[in-house]
């Protein structure tokens, strides 16, 4: 069962300069695996979770038969295998017949630890430069591809058809990676050169890079990303902060993690997370920095409420909704590639209200705010009046702004002290449009960025003019 299931998916993952990997030989040895805790998870009535976990340093005796693209042929043994993990374990549907469930579905929950060592039978595989490396991170990516959790393993107990336990994706999650600030310099000289990784699932194909900002450890990155979500009670978006150091390996500035359980559906979610050293073990207080990310969940539920803004049947009515369905534009790799070329234009009218608790800037404890008012892509810019002598100041002022491609455009409102040889700043806010797009109006207030307890209060209305798919 082990040599069908597990042959097709190293052979996927088989690197380029592999023509082949197969096994020769594959028994599991002596030493039966230990469940080392067992605790049930609550789930459907019609369903039984149990999570065990499962500590195994086997004595297997596998070998792996690899061809290089040279034409050499290597048997390479897989030896000192210890593994500490969480299997899921569901029992689903229950039945009345024996033994009281349809199907069993086996899943790793959680890989806490898995070792190996790798070496050709009759020699070194360090001999041969570049192998072993390569072979490792090919049996890693295998094993988180084809069993971790949410991915799982349907064994049928009774006859039936059981596809409805098939792992399907339930929603997408459009994330925008806005800024960071704080970030830790890890160059001697200059500053760092930030860069990010996100990702649900840490496959290879499913991992998103940001594009590097260099010198900088307070960037803005301004870039969206979308990923496929397959079960929001218990996935999570990760990011990594990398500082970029050219030929050598990236050094890691820190991580964090979001919960998707934590996400309202078809709601915008503005959060700033700071970066840690470890996720798991997060005893290192030290300050790495932050990460401001926008997030939304939109189901894919066809009768949901909710609309994607960065899909391209967003604001068609039904009947066009069908007709498009009808003609055949609506495939999976159509879907894929107008996705990018959604463009939603319209006019951002953006009222600065107030500002509350400004820091003092002049010897009398007061300020002489004003706000700038920036669009980040077009460089549009509109500026508020001075007010002076106030740390409360009320503006309400009105501008707009003609917006060409409100999903990807950034609102950038600085606040300044205005001196009489110029102007001292005090902080700033950043936001995306997409919550404007979605609600078309709302009031809120927005922490100004760089002061202790300093808000700004606006209120932003979106008039959409056409949507363009090119």
């Amino acid at each position: 069962m082990i040599r069908n299931s597990v042959e097709p998916i190293l052979e996927q993952y088989t690197p380029a300069i592999l023509d082949s990997l197969k096994f020769s030989k594959l028994t599991l040895g002596t030493v039966a695996p230990q469940f080392t805790g067992v605790s049930i998870i609550e789930g459907d009535p019609d369903e039984i979770i149990m999570e065990l976990e499962l500590q195994w340093d086997g004595n297997p005796k596998i070998v792996l038969d690899i061809k290089t693209r040279l034409g050499v042929a290597l048997p390479i043994q897989i030896k000192n295998i210890g593994f500490t993990g969480v299997f899921r374990v569901i029992f689903k549907p229950l039945v009345d017949e024996f033994p009281c469930f349809g199907a069993l579905c086996y899943s790793l929950r959680e890989k806490k630890d898995l070792d190996f060592t790798l070496k050709v039978v009759g020699g070194e595989i360090s001999a041969i430069p570049g192998i072993s490396d390569v072979l490792e991170e090919t049996i890693r990516d295998a094993i988180e591809d084809s069993i971790t959790w949410p991915v799982r393993k349907i064994v049928p107990i009774l006859p039936g058809d059981y596809s409805y336990l098939e792992l399907k994706p339930v929603g997408t999650l459009e994330v925008k990676l806005i800024e960071a600030k704080e970030l830790t310099n890890k160059d001697i000289i200059g500053k760092s050169d930030p860069f990010a990784e996100l990702f649900i699932r840490p496959l290879r194909n499913r991992i998103k890079t940001s594009k590097t900002i260099n010198n900088q450890t307070n960037p803005i990155w301004n870039e969206h990303f979308e990923f496929v979500v397959e079960d929001v009670s218990t996935q999570h978006l990760t990011i990594r902060v990398y500082d970029d150091e050219g030929i050598q390996s990236s050094e890691l500035i820190g991580c964090a993690r979001v919960q998707l359980s934590e996400l309202e559906a078809g709601k915008v979610k503005d959060v700033w997370l700071y970066l840690v050293k470890d996720l798991e073990v997060q005893r290192d207080q030290k300050n790495r920095g932050q990460v401001h990310l926008e997030l939304l969940y939109c189901p894919l539920n066809a009768e949901s409420e909710f609309y994607n803004p960065f899909d391209p049947d967003y604001r068609l009515t039904t009947v066009e909704k069908v007709f498009k369905h009808v003609d055949g534009v609506d495939s999976a790799d159509s879907r894929k590639q107008t996705k990018r070329d959604v463009i939603i234009r319209g006019v951002l009218s953006v009222t600065v209200i107030s500002a509350e608790n400004l820091p003092s800037k002049d010897l009398i404890g007061k300020s002489d705010p004003f706000v700038e008012l920036t669009m980040k892509k077009s460089e549009q810019k509109k500026k508020t009046r001075v007010l002076n002598e106030t740390l409360n100041p009320v503006w309400n002022q009105t501008f707009d702004f003609v917006i060409e491609d409100g999903l990807h455009e950034l609102l950038i409102l600085e606040v300044y002290d205005h001196d009489t040889f110029g102007k001292d700043k005090m902080g700033r806010c950043i936001m995306t449009l997409t919550r404007a797009i979605l609600e078309g109006e709302f009031r809120d207030s927005f922490p100004i960025d760089g002061t202790e307890s300093g808000k700004l209060n606006l209120h932003l209305k979106w008039t959409p003019q056409t949507i363009i798919r090119d």
